[in-house]
């Protein structure tokens, strides 16, 4: 049986994860709308059975939340590509992390603590953006006048005693 308050829960997720999906769509990343909305969806659910099945079965709830957070964490990983140029996807992970907790918030019926981390993670992914651009200047700026001051960085132990010793002849 289907209650009032489970079918609040799942539009309000619904809502949230497509609110995060939007903006992740609109930066063109992987996981966009659709997957955020069917994430956030996911977990309510999972919380919602969690909750139904306690009564009937006398068992914990935690058990299914906590393999919402493994499965979700799995998902996490597969966004994540490590390549020459460094680790990208980790802000999508994050995401898909952070929308499988609020989708579960949404399923136990914490509505406010839900729409309050929409709120923040929209501030977050489209603010903070903003601010990251002007930084990751400044530190490519910076970054060729470190490099010049520590040239022997990747020399350790014997090496770098050996290349300390050729410098001083």
């Amino acid at each position: 049986m289907v209650w009032p308050d489970d079918v609040i829960s799942i539009i309000l997720a619904a809502f949230l994860g497509a609110a995060i999906g939007l903006e992740r769509e609109l930066s063109g990343k992987s996981a966009g709308l659709r997957t955020n909305l069917l994430i956030c969806l996911g977990a309510a659910v999972f919380t919602i059975i969690s909750k139904r099945m306690v009564v009937v079965d006398e068992g914990s709830t935690t058990r299914i939340a906590a393999q919402i957070v493994t499965g979700v964490g799995f998902l996490g990983a597969g966004a994540v590509i490590q390549d020459r140029r460094g680790v990208h996807g980790l802000t999508t992970a994050a995401t898909i992390w952070l929308v499988a907790s609020i989708g579960m918030a949404c399923g136990a019926g914490f509505y406010t603590l839900a729409v309050v981390s929409t709120l923040i993670a929209i501030v977050v992914l489209v603010g903070l953006l903003k601010l990251s651009k002007p930084l990751a200047r400044y530190v490519q700026k910076h970054k060729t006048e470190t490099e010049s001051i520590s040239d022997d960085q990747d020399y350790t132990g014997p090496e770098r005693r050996q290349a300390e010793g050729k410098k001083e002849t």
